[in-house]
């Protein structure tokens, strides 16, 4: 299988790439000039590689078309963090790369497109979700992924091109974003440093990010797989445990500042995806459980000292 992946530089796009190399699927990797390849860089001599922003993604249709792709992959995102969640360029750009990026993959000849959302196009549901909860982002960035969806969704149908959509919730796992509430986590409690927390009492979900590429691989292997997918552990966890945990593991002494630091006030009080529709369609199940994956994150953090971004 031929299997076009952007994104492939970020945290769960690293991932991904792995989970394909595992399968034997010959991997084309799009790349912007200049891209910070430290969390794939032992990966790339085993891929194709097309050096091309997404913006002027029609300028490569010569070398897709010569890769003959199976199937798209599409992670990459404008805008991921925090500080730029209502940008105007969730719009402008990642909205705009998507129909651009989708017309040239159509003319190459995919028969499948795996794209990439999120939670946040559910808004803040407070509740388990599954796919059937109404979407009611309350960020540029949910509604930039629901638009997105909504967009590739109609391009595959109207091109018989299977659609899948999956909806991250909270990932983690070594490698990840400096910014993130685990990383920062740990980088403060190996530092001696007391993190200043809200009061912990938020559920979310976390799934390992090796559980999540894999997810990935398995809806794009199996056929049944289509549509939109709640991508989680379908379990919820508080803030406060998985601080306590990380605590416990690094120096028992420490103490957390919880409480600290107040509630927003569109706080997301619990949030927990409902995996059925993604367990029976697309055989998958998450295999490593949140002790196990916080014990593996700060033993590479110990080893590799905190990820750059």
């Amino acid at each position: 299988m031929n299997v076009i992946l952007t994104g492939a530089t970020g945290f769960v796009g690293s991932y991904v790439l792995a989970e394909l190399l595992k399968i034997n699927a010959k991997v084309a990797v799009i790349l912007r000039p200049q891209s910070d390849l430290w969390r794939i860089k032992s990966l790339l001599p085993q891929c194709t590689l097309i050096e091309q922003n997404l913006e002027s993604i029609d300028l490569a249709q010569n070398a897709i078309n010569e890769f003959c792709p199976d199937a798209l992959i599409h992670l990459a995102w404008e805008g991921v963090t925090n500080d730029k969640r209502n940008d105007a360029t969730q719009i402008t750009k990642n909205i705009t790369v998507a129909h651009n990026l989708f017309t040239v993959m159509q003319k190459a000849g995919i028969k499948t497109l795996i794209g990439f959302g999120s939670q946040a196009e559910y808004g803040p549901a407070n509740q388990v979700v599954d796919e059937l909860t109404p979407t009611e982002p309350t960020t540029l960035y949910g509604v930039a992924k629901l638009a997105a969806h909504h967009l590739l969704k109609v391009l595959c149908a109207q091109n018989d091109i299977r659609f899948v959509w999956h909806r991250l919730f909270s990932s983690y796992g070594p490698k990840d974003h400096q910014s993130w509430f685990i990383p920062f986590l740990i980088n403060e409690l190996m530092n001696g440093r007391q993190p200043d927390m809200t009061a912990g009492t938020q559920l979310w979900d976390y799934i390992y990010v090796e559980d999540a590429a894999r997810a990935v691989v398995a809806t794009l292997v199996n056929l049944k797989s289509e549509g939109a997918f709640n991508l989680g552990s379908g379990e919820s966890i508080t803030i406060r445990s998985i601080a306590e945990m990380i605590r416990d593991q690094i120096n028992p002494e420490l103490t957390l500042g919880f409480g600290k630091v107040p509630f927003r006030p569109d706080q997301v009080m619990h949030l927990q995806a409902d995996i059925t529709r993604l367990n029976e369609l697309a055989l998958w199940q998450p295999q490593v459980p949140f002790l196990e994956g916080c014990t593996r994150t700060i033993e590479w953090y110990r080893t590799n000292g905190y990820s750059k971004n």
